[in-house]
């Protein structure tokens, strides 16, 4: 767990980044511009549940302390 939250992240990250570039303000909700919209809303998803995953990992380290 301790390589595959940042490394899940970055993953994310360069997906949003790469996705960002694949849009088309002009016609957002057509063709390949719309897959690099729904990839960008898939991978913040995954970013918000891994920030989730790290955050009960470290309850629970804190809790197995005590």
């Amino acid at each position: 767990m301790k390589i595959f939250i940042p490394i899940a992240s970055i993953i994310a990250i360069a997906l949003i980044v790469f996705n960002a570039t694949k849009l088309n303000f002009d016609a957002l909700f057509e063709g390949e511009s719309f897959t690099a919209v729904i990839t960008i809303i898939a991978a913040l998803c995954a970013l918000v549940l891994l920030q989730i995953l790290r955050i009960s990992k470290k309850i629970e380290r804190l809790q197995n302390r005590k």
